[in-house]
């Protein structure tokens, strides 16, 4: 496996999004939020679509987890109806009702069977959902569905809680000759830590996939991506990763080269979106992205590098500008990989400060300004032999931890 590439920098804005062939959407506000700000999504398509899904792994998820979970993967679905500012998790057999309530309402909007309409929700757990006010918004929602780029900006918006910026990508594609588009949406801030976090995502494509090729594209694709981002450890209870292909452009993988295109795009566009997470990490200063090389499997690899992202020492030490690389290759140390200690070497922003088990001299005033001055930060570490060497590799990305962090989630629901 080749070695990762250089971190990229911070995104000055974002890039121009537009939807794929087939869908349209809408973001509108129905009341749930006490802010009055946009609180419900729709996300349509104008004919059956192929769809999977992946999910939270946390046995305590939200109703419409368990919902969505047993509808896909399939080949009908025609909407995703989402609301923000309650997550309507931990409510018990009526929460699961509610959620099918929304999907049965969107349904009968739609003309189509509720079944081919997918649910996620996203905010306080363990309030009610406020039926009284989602239900009569879902009418003046499905009005509002536009195929333009302003819908889907207020689709984006209409799925936040904490986040400070929505989180939209598109990446276009040709197969065989034929334009095809893969758009992604996501929100995410908080609670954030893989398999999944807590984050949802739509994306849509337009080519022309069986429910079984989303599936693979949708895991090959989280694997590497959105169960690779941690901000605090915490897997919440509505993680929801969904992938609809219309088949509106027509544009169908003739062979391995045209699916490996269309698997690179939805690669790439949920790179953007998860890594996008962690750039809003709430009270963040530092996107930090960790690189472990030369191991023997991916799984070991993943191991160690979890372990060091999700370190609150190493992410305070990261906060504070410390140069502290002994926590780094301690996280290492205990992460249940066996290898041989004489084998590691670290490089924090391309400074060497452990090299084959010992430590290399280096001006640690000078890495310490790095770190303070740069919001970006890239920790590597490699095993050049011994036990559980080899040629696999993983980036995983993550934050520091700051006071802000606390105080926010301190008073996240009083």
């Amino acid at each position: 496996m080749t070695s990762p590439s250089t971190p990229t920098p911070m995104p000055a804005a974002a890039d121009a999004c537009h939807l794929p062939a087939g869908f349209r959407c809408s973001g509108s506000t129905c009341g749930i939020k006490a802010s009055g700000k946009p609180d419900l999504a729709l996300f349509v398509s104008a004919t059956p679509a192929a769809a999977a899904g992946m999910f939270t792994r946390n046995r305590v998820c939200g109703a419409p987890v368990i919902v969505s979970r047993a509808r896909v993967p399939a080949s009908g679905i025609r909407a995703v109806v989402i609301n923000s500012g309650n997550s309507n998790a931990c409510t018990g057999e009526p929460g699961i009702e509610n959620a099918r309530r929304m999907t049965a309402a969107v349904a009968a909007q739609l003309d189509c069977a509720p079944d081919a309409v997918l649910v996620c929700s996203t905010g306080v757990i363990g309030v009610p959902l406020p039926m009284d006010r989602i239900l009569p918004g879902i009418p003046p929602a499905v009005s509002r569905l536009s195929a333009a780029d302003l819908a889907l900006s207020e689709a984006a918006a209409a799925i936040l809680t904490t986040d400070s910026f929505a989180k939209l990508v598109s990446c276009d594609l040709s197969l065989s000759g034929v334009p095809v588009r893969v758009t992604g949406v996501a929100k995410g801030a908080a609670m954030i830590a893989p398999n999944m976090a807590t984050m949802l995502a739509v994306v849509m494509t337009d080519a022309v996939l069986t429910p079984e090729e989303c599936d693979h594209l949708l895991r090959h694709a989280v694997d590497r991506t959105f169960n690779c981002i941690s901000v605090d450890g915490h897997t919440s209870t509505s993680d929801t990763v969904l992938l609809l292909a219309s088949g509106a452009s027509g544009g169908t993988p003739g062979g391995p080269d045209d699916f490996r295109a269309v698997q690179d795009a939805v690669l790439h566009v949920c790179r953007r979106l998860a890594t996008d997470i962690i750039r809003d990490a709430e009270g963040a200063s530092h996107f930090i992205t960790v690189d472990v090389s030369g191991l023997a499997t991916r799984t070991a690899a993943f191991r160690m590098a979890k372990a060091i992202a999700d370190s609150p020492l190493v992410k305070t030490a990261i906060a504070g500008g410390d140069p502290n690389w002994g926590r780094i290759v301690s996280a290492a140390g205990y992460c249940g990989v066996e290898f041989d200690p004489a084998c590691v070497s670290l490089r924090i922003n391309g400074t060497a400060v452990y090299r084959a088990g010992a430590p290399v001299p280096f001006s640690a005033a000078e890495l310490s300004q790095s770190l303070k001055a740069d919001r970006e930060v890239h920790l590597e570490l490699s095993l050049s032999g011994g036990p559980s060497a080899g040629p696999e590799s993983v980036r995983f990305w993550t934050s520091d931890l700051t006071c802000e962090y606390v105080r926010l989630n301190s008073e996240y629901t009083t």
